[in-house]
């Protein structure tokens, strides 16, 4: 029932910068919380950032100052702006979205994106 679609993933320079978009199938504001974890080869998935309904925010601090997530009721899509990119970075993005009673009617628990490869690199 529920879909989360990345985008915007792909190969970029250090100190360049990409931004991800997540678009989900229902409503933005039917998620108690939306974030971005990624993982590399070999390493666990890791939390990169996440937003409560209510717009609070945190990010892992290898990412603080440099990565900025964000949502648009608008187009109804979670972005995570990525700036100052370091090899470090290159990952599977993922993101996630959180259902909860109080946010939606529609079945509680975590919904998962396909990912999208993003590569910092000379």
């Amino acid at each position: 029932q529920v879909q989360l679609v990345e985008s915007g993933g792909g190969l970029v320079q250090p100190g360049g910068s990409l931004r991800l978009s997540c678009k989900p199938s229902t409503n933005l504001f039917g998620f108690s919380s939306l974030g971005w974890f990624r993982q590399a080869p070999g390493d666990q998935r890791e939390l990169v950032a996440t937003i409560t309904i209510g717009g609070m925010t945190d990010y892992a601090d290898s990412v603080k100052g440099r990565f900025t997530i964000s949502k648009n009721s608008a187009d109804n899509t979670m972005y995570l702006q990525m700036n100052s990119l370091k090899p470090e970075d290159t990952a599977v993005y993922y993101c996630k979205g959180t259902i909860r009673v109080f946010t939606s009617t529609l079945p509680e628990g975590d919904y998962w994106g396909q990912g999208t490869q993003v590569t910092v690199s000379s």
